[in-house]
């Protein structure tokens, strides 16, 4: 289970008396989510998440968030919106964490992604972009293309125990990756971790999007890139190519791509993949046993950036 800090009834009673949100009803832990530790709080006044924020979020970059999400709530995005206390203040302290309550969002995370997600997805993710303009406030994407490299460093000691070569292989992908990153393309706030378990659906209907703790200022088109790559793949690792055009075309129904972001989508879905290879293994490799949270198999986004690397233009992707 994914909590890594236990709230007592004691200190969550005296914690929700800053707030307006009436009496406990009920509260359990949400196994779910690898970086922090969720809750799912009733209380008389409705149902609410509890998020207390660990180790592996920078306390400074949480009003970036939380700013983020209100502004995007605000402007109709189905995103949990923080819910400030009696002095307004969203951010506050619990247990020794930096602590926040945002609205609950109904629906659940498709365990099996269908053509007929990837569609909604595509829509909502070019509105997300769309809203984010509105918010002046910039936060530099520290798992961008300058952060890949020294990732790699530090986990090139442990890679060819995870499987033979993939050191080098990582290595030679890595550098055509970053000679031909473009430049000049549209930026603005990214997601960039929409994986199906941050999309809520109710039937076919996506009611909701979550866990912004990784957007970030950047490419706009690279955001569909790590897409394409959570949502498009089997279990093969090919891509399903109904899939993406799906996605790609209610994403280009919202917000149109210049010719410039389809000429560089083989790259921006090259630069997605190795950018979960590299956490991945980075995690895999120091993740202790016994730890709370279950490792992920970077192998799984070595493959998906085998396809992206034979990619030869963005006709491999549908469009």
């Amino acid at each position: 289970m994914a909590v890594y800090t236990d709230v007592s009834d004691d200190a969550l009673v005296a914690f929700l008396g800053e707030y307006e949100i009436g009496e406990l009803v009920a509260f359990r832990g949400i196994a779910e989510g690898v970086e922090n530790s969720n809750f799912q709080l009733r209380t008389t006044g409705g149902d609410f998440i509890l998020t207390l924020y660990e180790k592996r979020v920078d306390p400074a970059d949480l009003p970036w968030f939380i700013g983020l999400m209100e502004h995007l709530a605000e402007a109709g995005i189905t995103c949990p919106r923080p819910v400030p206390g009696a002095d307004g203040e969203a951010l506050r302290r619990l247990c020794g964490r930096h602590a926040a309550i945002t609205t609950f969002l109904p629906g659940v995370w498709p365990r099996r992604v269908r053509p007929e997600h990837c569609g909604p997805v595509g829509g909502a993710l070019a509105g997300l972009h769309l809203a984010g303009a509105g918010y002046a406030p910039r936060r530099r994407n520290a798992l961008g293309p300058h952060g890949w490299a020294p990732l790699l460093a530090r986990s090139l000691p442990g890679a060819e125990a995870v499987f033979p070569g993939l050191g080098a292989d990582l290595e030679a992908a890595l550098g055509r990756i970053l000679a031909a990153w473009p430049s000049g393309l549209p930026e603005g706030h990214i997601h960039a971790d929409l994986f199906p378990d941050n999309v809520f659906f109710l039937g076919n209907r996506l009611s909701g999007l979550i866990d912004f703790y990784f957007a970030a200022t950047d490419i706009l088109a690279y955001d569909l890139a790590v897409c394409l790559n959570a949502w498009c793949f089997e279990t093969d690792f090919s891509l399903n190519v109904t899939k993406a055009r799906a996605m790609c075309r209610a994403y280009e129904a919202v917000r149109p791509l210049s010719p410039a972001e389809k000429a560089a989508l083989p790259v921006l879905c090259q630069g997605a993949a190795i950018r979960f290879a590299l956490t991945r293994l980075y995690d895999w490799i120091n993740t202790p046993p016994g730890a709370l949270v279950t490792r992920k198999d970077p192998l799984e986004y070595v493959r998906r950036l085998r396809f992206h690397l034979a990619a030869e233009n963005e006709r491999a992707y549908g469009l």
